[in-house]
């Protein structure tokens, strides 16, 4: 199994619980019952990967929240097309668990002005779909980002465009940390700042936006080109753009 231990779960030195509303989502209609599940993905390899440190905060404040969290740990996933036919472990365990969740949590460092090529990998394995089943279509998804110099947007605007084209809700809210090396102790805890707080509220919203979609996300996601692919039409490569834009 490529998942991380969460180190200290339930504690959150950060976190002012008189403010924090647990559960997030008190009121919303549930159908489903159960907590809502969350894979989280992080960008970088680092022995002190402040990206993961991110990730490891907000997958306990989801646990706080009542959400099932699992952290994805990338160290041996291959790149793409390195594998012949993808037949890799951690690519077939990787989009086991994107089938698994009902939300995401990305979260990459920038480097040179963008995301890292740890976090393109894991996303470039994930396909639209596998047949009838699709691992990202109709998931939430919460951007964030970590930055060694000052605050940026550059890899949240990426993960953005990415998570989109995924064909994933991106819920409003994102965290970026600038100078993450001055916000992590030698424990590796996020300090209390306005910018841990951000991470409460983003991981708050997630919650809300995932039990909210979660019961119809594949009505959400039900598309005529589909049904009409299904049920064996084919598109004029000519005409259908759709159809070019799929082959490019």
């Amino acid at each position: 199994m490529r998942l991380r231990t969460l180190s200290d779960p339930d504690h959150l030195p950060a976190l002012d619980e008189r403010f924090a509303r647990q559960p997030p989502g008190q009121g919303l209609p549930d159908p489903l019952g159960h907590p809502p599940r969350i894979l989280l993905l992080y960008g970088s390899l680092r022995e002190r990967s402040f990206s993961r440190l991110a990730v490891e905060e907000a997958a306990r404040l989801l646990r706080h929240f009542g959400a099932e969290t699992r952290i994805f740990d990338p160290s041996d996933l291959p790149l793409p097309d390195q594998v012949a036919g993808d037949d890799h472990p951690a690519v077939r365990e990787l989009r086991e668990l994107a089938i698994w969740s009902e939300g995401q949590v990305w979260c990459s460092p920038e480097r040179h002005g963008q995301i890292t090529g740890v976090m393109k990998a894991q996303i470039d394995h994930l396909p639209l779909s596998m047949g009838a089943v699709r691992p990202t279509q109709g998931r939430t998804l919460a951007v964030m980002q970590v930055s060694g110099g000052s605050q940026s947007f550059n890899a949240v605007n990426t993960l953005r465009l990415l998570g989109r084209w995924m064909r994933m809700f991106t819920i409003p809210n994102q965290s970026s940390v600038p100078k993450a090396y001055q916000e992590f102790d030698e424990a590796g805890r996020m300090r209390p700042s306005p910018l841990y707080d951000r991470i409460v509220d983003v991981m708050e919203e997630l919650v809300r936006f995932t039990l909210l979609l979660r019961p119809y996300s594949e009505t959400l996601v039900d598309r005529y080109s589909e049904r009409r692919e299904a049920a064996g039409a084919k598109a004029d490569p000519v005409t259908d753009k759709a159809a070019v834009g799929q082959a490019s």
